[in-house]
């Protein structure tokens, strides 16, 4: 990290030595002059260690700061702190694609630290209501269930909803490894947080060949790094993208896994900090402060580029209610949405489509986006799952041989939907050609007279082969 501004390295300031109480990742430094709030700190221990923090509270000469690294080990009598007068800013520039780092942006790859030829604050603003460009144009990302019914669109935010247990990290790298938006520049930023030593390797092994390729920057912090450093790694993501994307004219993919992870650290902070819990003891400010960073993505008037962000969560305990999905399902866009029993069928991705949505889908897929067929066959398909799963239902309670011929047609067509449609490998990638075939092919499991959203032309049939499911014309 660095904390110089665009014109070169800031002056030195005076030092403190007043050190107060240490708490948590706090410390008090006493008799401060002219200190405002979110100034950079930095800070020496008796050995010549440097840490850093922020300043989160100033109360006339008094200044709390929050310690990136941890109070553990610092003597108040031994310790200075020096206050920069800016907020913390980083470099940022394309030299951060191919880079692998840990959660404030330190290389772990063996390189030298990423310079830049400009640095921005972390803390960034959300995008300006007035200079926004409505979101079009698809990210594809090689998903047959996502690219084909919850469609991700350049400049959305679109969460991922997990169970703790299920494939929601392989899915998120899998996404980040394939992921492009055409013939246009495109690179991926992603940030792992709370990540095992186990799977932030699995991360770097299925990332590098992007990495590789100079399309991708990798922040991983790790679950034994500081709690704090947790709150730092989604804010260093986003203003590396930012200046891909508005300065560099690329299209961004951020992905941010785990924002649980975040708000768990967030509200560890919030303890420390003596602030009053909300629900489930949570900050009162954790919708303002997630709206912070979801707000960050979009496209703006005038610039090339966009950043699109696809944050990962997990629901405790399955609830879908719980704040973090919650307040996160009131600030973005729709949601890919995990489903246990798919994974108990042995299913990958485990995806439910009638769970799932995505709210710009509209704008993103169909004539002069994807295909002239692409939405029909997605109303078609997620009309028809519906009825299948009714149909299903039927089946466990009066028995499938019981159930007319078009019912048991439906229960085929589920089959052949989990089968065709959602069930791929997990270095499988798709192309959108491949999968709206597919989306045709599993159409074809019903009667004719069931779809009714589609004509002839587009599923490719004549009235000979309507007497044929499952098969086209020739």
């Amino acid at each position: 990290m660095t904390n110089e501004s665009a014109a070169g390295t800031s002056l030195p300031e005076p030092e403190y030595t007043s050190i107060g109480s240490l708490r948590g990742p706090l410390m008090v430094v006493r008799d401060v002059q002219g200190v405002g709030f979110d100034e950079y700190v930095r800070i020496t221990t008796d050995e010549g260690e440097q840490r850093h923090g922020v300043v989160v509270e100033v109360d006339r000469d008094l200044a709390v700061v929050q310690v990136l690294e941890g109070t553990a080990g610092l003597n108040p009598a031994a310790t200075r702190a020096a206050f920069e007068g800016t907020p913390l800013r980083i470099p940022v520039g394309p030299r951060w694609l191919g880079r692998i780092c840990d959660g404030r942006g330190t290389p772990v790859d063996g390189g030298p630290p990423v310079f830049g030829p400009a640095t921005a604050p972390v803390n960034g603003r959300p995008i300006n209501p007035v200079h926004r460009e409505p979101p079009c144009e698809p990210v594809l990302t090689g998903i047959g269930v996502i690219d084909a019914l919850t469609t991700l669109v350049r400049g959305q935010k679109l969460p991922i909803f997990s169970l703790p247990g299920l494939p929601h990290l392989e899915l998120a790298t899998q996404i980040a490894a394939q992921a492009t938006a055409g013939s246009q520049p495109f690179c991926v930023v992603f940030a792992g947080m709370d990540l095992t030593h186990a799977d932030a390797q699995f991360v770097r092994g299925a990332l590098e060949e992007r990495a590789a390729a100079g399309e991708l920057t990798l922040l991983i912090n790790t679950s034994d790094a500081p709690v704090l450093e947790r709150i730092m790694t989604p804010r260093i993501a986003l203003t590396i993208a930012e200046n891909l994307a508005f300065v560099g004219g690329r299209h961004v993919l951020v992905i941010l896994a785990d924002m649980t992870s975040y708000a768990e650290a967030l509200r560890e902070v919030s303890a420390a900090r003596g602030e009053i819990p909300a629900r489930r003891a949570y900050p009162g400010y954790l919708y303002s402060d997630l709206a912070s960073l979801y707000e960050r993505c979009g496209r703006i008037r005038g610039r090339p580029g966009s950043v699109t962000v696809l944050p990962v969560l997990t629901m405790p305990g399955g609830d879908i209610t719980h704040p973090v999905p919650d307040l996160t399902g009131y600030i973005t866009e729709g949601q890919i949405v995990l489903s246990a029993q798919a994974a108990a069928r042995g299913i990958y991705p485990p995806v439910d489509p009638l769970a799932s949505l995505s709210r710009l889908m509209r704008d993103g897929a169909g004539p002069g986006r994807t295909e002239p067929e692409h939405r029909p066959l997605a109303a078609q398909l997620l009309a028809s799952l519906s009825r299948a799963r009714q149909v299903r239902d039927l089946a466990d309670l009066i028995g499938a041989d019981t159930l007319g011929e078009t019912d048991r047609r439906y229960l085929t067509f589920e089959e052949e939907f989990d089968r065709t449609l959602i069930d791929q490998g997990p270095r499988e990638n798709r192309t959108l050609q491949d999968i709206l075939e597919r989306c045709r092919d599993v159409a074809l499991a019903l009667p004719r007279s069931e779809l009714t959203m589609l004509s002839d032309e587009l599923l490719g049939i004549d009235c000979a082969a309507t007497a044929q499911p499952g098969r086209r014309s020739s």
